[in-house]
């Protein structure tokens, strides 16, 4: 390395590490609340062996769906444009050497001829990516933090230090299903002891802190997962992305926030797939590639190929 690039190289280090902080937070978060959980309540708190034996089996089971879901989500790596994307080293070089945002634009619809793109920039022109030096399919975006462009992108979440997008939106919906569930299921069954403790019926032990402060991270837990997870649950219905939500997407007939909406059923499809046995399971089961997507316009935008409504895997 140069010696001016040196800082840059270190600086770029430091904020890889630093990203990693929420995650490290939610971690210990999670791992003392399964300590304070399975040790301080269920094992020295709750007389009833038989209570016990019920919490510990459906606590577990909660406690491993929210882990599963939420590693899935960390390291499931962010799915890019593919090779057909890019322009071919000699349109590459024209556009660099061109200075006419014009000519690059003919550059760029010469390359994207026979792609499947409906969606344009706000004027009507090809998505493409300097950066990244790729046309952008269909709701694909710049990440600045994963330095990137990212197939359906939804949003970069700092909790799972990743960008959640086509390859893991599935999971990321699971890890909030799941963390809700997990914190719903421990407000709910600490909450008689938590009276208790308050009100003193139960003896003061070391598990008293531990009870106590577990309820109000729960329940503090569960008021703002629930308002996420809600808001999400209403963009899968809407087949919308949260840059969608905020930007709607713009066709060649203009802007459309329903321009990728195929109907509730179906919209539920494109995340969780045809089989509704492996819905609740933090497996891809996703429609598509990612790269092209059935949309309500496509019929009416003669330029460019059709995207057959069926999902890859039915292509037979």
């Amino acid at each position: 390395l140069a010696p001016w690039m040196a800082p840059t190289h270190i600086l770029r280090c430091c904020q890889r590490g630093l990203a990693w902080i929420p995650v490290i937070f939610i971690a210990l978060v999670v791992c003392w609340s399964y300590y304070a959980y399975v040790v301080e309540l269920c094992i020295y708190t709750i007389p009833s062996i038989g209570e016990k034996i019920i919490y510990m089996m459906s606590f577990h089971l909660s406690f491993v769906m929210f882990v599963w879901s939420y590693w899935k989500t960390i390291f499931t790596r962010p799915a890019k444009p593919s090779k057909e994307f890019c322009l071919a080293k000699a349109e590459k070089e024209q556009y660099v050497r061109e200075e006419r945002p014009e000519t690059q634009q003919e550059i760029l619809w010469r390359a994207a001829t026979n792609l499947p793109l409906y969606t344009r920039t706000g004027a009507g022109a090809i998505r493409y990516c300097d950066r990244c030096q790729v046309i952008k399919p269909d709701r694909c975006h710049h990440c600045s933090a994963c330095d990137m462009c990212v197939l359906k992108m939804d949003h970069h979440c700092p909790w799972v230090n990743n960008c959640v997008g086509f390859s893991n939106y599935k999971f990321f919906i699971l890890f909030l299903c799941y963390s809700l569930i997990y914190c719903l299921f421990i407000a709910a069954t600490v909450l008689q002891y938590f009276i208790k403790f308050w009100t003193n019926e139960l003896p003061d032990t070391h598990a008293k802190f531990h009870v106590l402060f577990l309820f109000f991270v729960a329940a503090m837990f569960c008021i703002s997962i629930l308002s996420l997870f809600s808001y999400h649950l209403w963009l899968v219905g809407k087949n919308r992305s949260t840059i969608e939500a905020f930007r709607a997407p713009v066709f060649r007939t203009g802007s459309d926030k329903n321009g990728f909406s195929l109907g509730f059923r179906k919209n539920i499809a494109q995340v969780f797939g045809d089989q509704k046995k492996l819905w609740l399971l933090p497996i891809f089961t996703s429609q598509g590639d990612g790269q092209t997507f059935p949309a309500r316009l496509v019929s009416v935008d003669p330029e460019q190929p059709t995207v057959s409504l069926q999902p890859e895997a039915n292509k037979m």
